[in-house]
């Protein structure tokens, strides 16, 4: 495969460069670095990495008509200031455009696009289904929905993938590495009283095997375990795998920018793709801590307004 990964310098596309070069795929990959990281990637010769903004049409047609990619993942994402409504949107729906339209002119084979899970808003099911409203409501979730709405009516063969939280190297977003780093340090904590779903990245590597595949289905998909955890077992999970006497930590509310409960319904992708996620909520969250403990926490990014110092 040629693949392109826009935001290749991120988590996740780091992470898929590091997954795919070693069976010689040719990969390209375009990020800006304002989230991502230089450091993240490998000197190969089969990695190309371009430094710039996927809002820069002409620049991304020149990319893609020179690389000639088989397949795009688009990891590319804006959220590190919740009030720049402008940033997210270039990026997240304009800069969708011209990487969707520069794909289609060079007749990509899959276009894998990673979609947040805040695309559904506050909702009332849980888990929640992927046939379920979207009704999302921060620039984030708002500009990422309809970048995604634009790819489904591009007439690309496209899987937008509604992801949950993924656990793995260079994690640095969450209540993991937050808790991961003030605990050490010593620092006061607390837990927000919400609900979220956390996913081990060796199970979201064995999904994007199948959907990278030449007749995989198209269409939208929750990635998930199914089960949610509270921010509360995360943080008992983290403090427990630190050998930190269970200390008392407040509970408060969730933001006005925040939603109470995210569990997505994977029974979709998981009839669909024949596919399971495997590792459990404790496994996933030591694996992440254990990463910690020999590379550190990265900085620490979030796509809340209102996320506190304790």
């Amino acid at each position: 495969m040629r693949i392109v990964i826009t935001g290749g310098a991120g988590c996740l596309g780091s992470n898929l460069i590091d997954h795919y070069l070693p069976h010689d795929h040719e990969i390209c990959i375009i990020d800006n670095f304002v989230t991502g990281k230089k450091e993240f990637l490998p000197n190969n010769p089969r990695l190309s990495i371009i430094e710039a903004s996927i809002i820069n049409k002409e620049l991304v047609e020149e990319i893609f008509s020179g690389f000639r990619p088989t397949h795009v993942i688009h990891a590319a994402a804006s959220y590190k200031d919740p009030l720049d409504w402008i940033q997210d949107i270039e990026t997240n729906l304009l800069g969708t455009i011209n990487v969707a339209n520069a794909a289609m002119r060079n007749g990509v084979y899959r276009f894998i696009n990673l979609q947040t899970a805040l695309c559904y808003g506050r909702t009332k099911q849980c888990p929640i289904p992927i046939d379920h409203p979207l009704a999302p409501f921060t620039s984030y979730g708002i500009s990422k929905t309809a970048g995604e709405q634009y790819l489904l009516m591009s007439g690309l063969p496209v899987i937008s993938l509604r992801l949950a939280n993924i656990c793995g190297p260079r994690l640095a977003i969450g209540p993991i590495p937050i808790y991961y780093k003030r605990l050490k340090e010593g620092l006061n904590c607390y837990c927000s009283d919400t609900v979220r779903d956390f996913m081990d990245i060796s199970d979201f590597f064995s999904l994007m095997d199948l959907a990278l595949s030449p007749h995989a289905s198209t269409g939208v998909f929750n990635v998930s375990t199914g089960k949610g955890h509270s921010i509360l077992e995360v943080f008992q999970t983290v403090a427990e795998y630190l050998s930190l006497t269970r200390p008392e930590v407040p509970i408060v509310p969730p933001s006005d920018d925040d939603v109470p409960v995210v569990v997505l319904d994977p029974s979709k992708t998981e009839e669909v793709f024949s596919w399971h996620a495997s590792v459990d909520f404790k496994e996933t969250i030591q694996r992440q801590l254990a990463w910690y403990d020999d590379h550190g926490v990265n900085d620490i990014y979030s796509h809340l307004l209102s996320v506190k110092k304790p």
